[in-house]
């Protein structure tokens, strides 16, 4: 069996889901009653009302801290699948692991001198 077979059924459960959701998104469209209210279209949090103004200004360091966690957080995700394989890949492996840690202590220096971390 070669290896494109062997990808075979997968290729055809993808086509089979694709067709299936092409399928059900056209029957909505056709078949589905087309109530346009304004409580309908209105903005809702969690299935209720808003409670408040939906155009207030937000503080950029909500913006920042969202930033930093999403690269601390990829930085985490990347040391679990490098500490299962780290005994193949012996020390260069360890070598460019040691190195992405100190490009991101260096962010992180970067950004504690900044200031990013002080919340106001």
């Amino acid at each position: 069996m070669g290896t494109s077979e062997a990808f075979l059924p997968i290729l055809l459960m993808l086509v089979i889901a694709a067709v299936v959701a092409v399928a059900l998104l056209l029957l909505n469209a056709l078949l589905g009653r087309k109530v346009r209210t304004k409580r309908k279209l209105g903005p809702y949090e969690s299935g209720l009302p808003l409670l408040d103004v939906s155009r207030k200004r937000i503080s950029v360091k909500f913006f920042i801290v969202a930033m930093m966690f999403i690269i601390f957080d990829v930085e985490a995700a990347f040391l679990y699948p490098w500490a299962v394989v780290f005994r193949k890949g012996g020390w260069p492996m360890f070598g460019e692991m040691v190195l992405f840690l100190g490009v991101l202590f260096l962010g992180f220096a970067y950004l504690w001198k900044k200031g990013a971390f002080d919340w106001e």
